[in-house]
């Protein structure tokens, strides 16, 4: 089966010159000129490009096909590329997920959708025993080239058991690479990274940004185009405080870093990407500058992302540090259903400017 499926790749795939002049026409951008891409489309055109340019990736899950995705990120892959390449799964991740490893043992390069991480919890011993674990153990002799994506941590409404954030679950996991994009730059420049990667990836999207647009950049759109892995952005740069945060919360830090600059504290941003690796010489770099830091997380607070990354600074830049390093993060409790219980429960806004400015000795 899968040598048909690999000839039918090779014979029906664009050129990538093809793929790219296709897509890039059929966007519409913002007046003036500028360009923009929904977090959603740069997801789709990554996959798009990536299937386009390499018969061996395929695309399995939930809905993925047919119903063209349960958020419409494989929207026209089934059309463009078949059932062989496009699957629709039955409900059960334990077993798409065993297949999906088996596929990558072979050598194909499998990207699974969850449609929400809180249901990878079904196929968690196929990811860290069989997936992030196999090259150590088989002497580096078996490459596991498998994505493992969909949206991760709260979305609106949907109560505990479809909200939890997984960052630190799987970062924590050696042999995985765990992956999370704020834009629409991030999110088609690290998927594309994610499915070339010989290793097993982890990429955590978040529902409510899939619909968001984002200035994008010419480079961006090339097919050509990948962000390194294990690298952070610095999304502002300043002088008064570091603020160390990923996905959703990159967009809240921002927002806070405005308010801050209102009132005179300049804020430096840094929009992580990636889990593990962590970009530790970029965060050490920026406090080291700075001398304090502000982390923002949805997780929960015990044993958290932003607590590694307070752990590293401690560690390596201590005597760098004007003040206590303040950490922000979900509530340690399940998540409430009601909307003002959940609004409780996660980092806001004025949460970060307090933090920032307890930081800065300017609280009132």
């Amino acid at each position: 089966m899968w040598g048909i499926l690999r000839q039918r790749a090779v014979d029906g795939g664009l050129s990538l010159r093809r793929t790219r002049s296709a897509l890039i026409s059929a966007r519409s951008y913002a007046a003036g000129g500028s360009k923009e891409m929904t977090v959603r489309d740069a997801l789709n055109s990554a996959i798009d490009e990536e299937m386009s340019a390499d018969p061996k990736v395929f695309v399995m899950g939930e809905e993925v096909g047919q119903y063209q995705g349960a958020y419409k990120i494989t929207k026209g892959l089934l059309e463009k590329y078949g059932p062989e390449r496009v699957y629709d799964t039955p409900i059960t991740e334990a077993g798409f997920t065993g297949i999906g490893v088996g596929a990558a043992y072979a050598g194909l390069k499998p990207v699974v959708e969850f449609m929400t991480f809180n249901f990878s919890m079904q196929a968690i011993d196929h990811i860290i025993n069989s997936a992030a674990k196999s090259n150590y153990m088989s002497a580096g002799q078996i490459n596991v080239p498998i994505v493992f994506r969909g949206p991760n941590g709260a979305a609106a409404g949907v109560g505990a058991q479809h909200s939890q954030c997984y960052a630190a679950w799987y970062a924590s996991v050696p042999g995985l690479k765990v992956l999370a994009p704020y834009s629409a730059e991030d999110a088609r420049g690290l998927l594309k990274a994610a499915i070339r990667d010989p290793d097993p990836v982890v990429f955590l999207e978040n529902e409510l940004l899939y619909g968001e647009s984002f200035p994008i950049s010419e480079e961006a759109l090339d097919s050509s185009f990948c962000l390194p892995i294990g690298k952070a952005k610095i999304e502002r740069e300043g002088k008064d405080v570091t603020i160390v945060t990923f996905s959703k919360m990159v967009g809240f830090a921002l927002k806070a870093s405005e308010k801050l600059a209102e009132e005179g504290i300049s804020a430096e941003v840094i929009n992580l990407r990636s889990i593990r690796p962590l970009d530790r010489a970029t965060i050490n770099a920026s406090v080291r500058k700075t001398s304090r830091l502000v982390t923002v997380e949805e997780g929960f607070p015990q044993h958290g992302v932003c607590a590694e990354i307070c752990a590293s600074v401690v560690e390596e830049s201590f005597s760098y540090l004007d003040a206590p390093v303040e950490r922000i993060a979900g509530a340690d409790v399940p998540m409430p259903y009601a909307a003002n219980l959940e609004r409780l429960a996660l980092p806001q806004v004025e949460d970060i400017v307090r933090a920032a400015k307890r930081a800065c000795y300017r609280s009132k």
